[in-house]
C-alpha cells in the first residue's frame, strides 16, 4: 500500500514560516494520486488545508490558509510539500499527507492513504 512520512514540522514564532514534505516510500507510482494536505487540532475535526493534481501541480488551498500557504510536489522525488508562510496562532495542528485517487478531493473519506503527521507548533 501507499507509505507516506511526513517532515518539517516544529514550532515558530507567528509570522514565520516553515516547509512541511511528504514522501511517499513504498514503491507505488506517486503519480498516480492526487494528493493533499490535512490538519488537525486537538479536540476538533480533522481540517482540509490543500490538494495537488497528480502532474499538472494544479491546486487549491482552504480559504484560511489562502494567500498564506502553497503546495507543490516532485514526482520524481516522490514527495509533496507544504510552504507555510505568515504562520498564525491559529494553525497549530497536527499536519498529515494523503493520497486519492478522486480530483479536487477535499474530505479525508476520500483519502484512503495517511501519512503520521507532523506536529506544527506556532507561539506568539
Amino acid at each position: 500500500q501507499v507509505q507516506l512520512v511526513e517532515s518539517g514540522g516544529g514550532l515558530v514564532q507567528a509570522g514565520g514560516s516553515l516547509r512541511l514534505s511528504c514522501t511517499e516510500s513504498s514503491g507505488r507510482t506517486f503519480s498516480d494520486y492526487y494528493m493533499g494536505w490535512f490538519r488537525q487540532a486537538p479536540g476538533k475535526e480533522r481540517e482540509f488545508v490543500a490538494h495537488i493534481s497528480r502532474f499538472t501541480g494544479v491546486t487549491y488551498v482552504a480559504e484560511s490558509v489562502k494567500g498564506r500557504f502553497t503546495a507543490s510536489r516532485n514526482n520524481a522525488k516522490t514527495t509533496l510539500y507544504l510552504q507555510m508562510n505568515s504562520l498564525k496562532s491559529e494553525d497549530t495542528a497536527v499536519y498529515y499527507c494523503a493520497a486519492s485517487t478522486v480530483a479536487g478531493a477535499s474530505s479525508p473519506i476520500q483519502y484512503p492513504y495517511w501519512g503520521q503527521g507532523t506536529q506544527v507548533t506556532v507561539s506568539s
